[in-house]
């Protein structure tokens, strides 16, 4: 494999995302050859003992992971937790929670929807890192409707603890959108008032933070889009894997975007790779 940044190395093991990896670097977690391990460090893995938390380094993966969940309210998004009742993971097939596999971002324990899931760090870079400004579309139930004045303050903009935080696009649902929405929900809500929300931010609870910034709190919250992907035709709960042309799509729609963008500080689209298919080398990076 040769020398490689030890933080991408935990990524294509599948321990966790580059960002993920460099929190557990950060931490003390990580030792090369008994030595603590700093960001950035180069290892040549056929050489070099990586121990993540005293554990050896996994190999990595010959067969990438690419799964989607269309998550319940209820369950919480993360790998393992002794205080919860039901994790995501609860949710996968059995075969599938026996791998080094992890949710892709997070959805919050009362929200719905689509929940990628992967092995891939680098795959997982691409969908969550901000510079590739992946879109999420949001379904968003409301007991009224909003305001001209409170539909406005979403566009300009509310104050949270991050920054400045926005909605890319607000629309109102049509019924047919309701109705395809209702077949993936469990139960469904006729009474309440739904519209399609877009960002491109991903901080914590943001839509709800924001939607209780203008007085109106949101009742349901479900994801339905990640960039070119769509929730459609899975039960509550249900989980199957992504096609090939699914996972590429949305890992080339993100360079795309990145690339088509100014970078700040150098930083450039290519920064993260993608192979053309699960098993695969990586494909040269635009």
């Amino acid at each position: 494999m040769g020398v490689i940044r030890l933080q991408k190395l935990m990524a294509d093991a599948g321990v966790d995302s580059r960002r993920g990896s460099e929190e557990l670097i950060r931490a003390g977690r990580v030792r090369v050859d008994g030595h603590l391990a700093v960001i950035g460090e180069k290892v040549d893995p056929d050489q070099q003992r990586v121990d993540v938390d005293g554990r050896p380094l996994p190999q990595v993966a010959t067969q990438r992971i690419y799964w989607i969940l269309n998550k319940t309210a209820g369950s919480v998004s993360t790998v393992r937790d002794r205080h919860a009742d039901v994790t995501v993971m609860d949710l996968l097939p059995a075969e599938l929670r026996a791998r080094r596999i992890y949710p892709v971002g997070r959805l919050d324990e009362d929200s719905e929807g689509m929940l990628l899931f992967t092995d891939d760090g680098r795959w997982a870079d691409l969908l969550l890192h901000p510079r590739y400004g992946v879109e999420r579309e949001y379904m968003v139930g409301l007991e009224r409707s909003v305001t001209k004045t409170q539909r406005a303050a979403l566009h300009d903009g509310i104050e949270l603890e991050e920054g400045i935080a926005r909605v890319d696009r607000m629309e109102d649902a049509t019924p047919a959108q309701v109705r395809n929405l209702h077949e993936m929900l469990e139960p469904p809500h006729p009474e309440l008032r739904w519209y399609r929300v877009v960002l491109a931010q991903g901080w914590k609870r943001q839509i709800r933070r924001m939607f209780d910034g203008v007085g109106a709190p949101v009742r349901r919250l479900v994801r339905v889009r990640i960039g070119t992907l769509r929730l459609s035709g899975l039960d509550p709960g249900a989980a199957r894997p992504l096609s090939h042309q699914e996972a590429t799509q949305l890992a080339s729609r993100a360079r795309a975007v990145a690339k088509a963008r100014p970078q700040a500080g150098g930083t450039k689209a290519e920064d993260s790779g993608f192979g053309d298919a699960p098993g695969e080398a990586p494909q040269p990076r635009l």
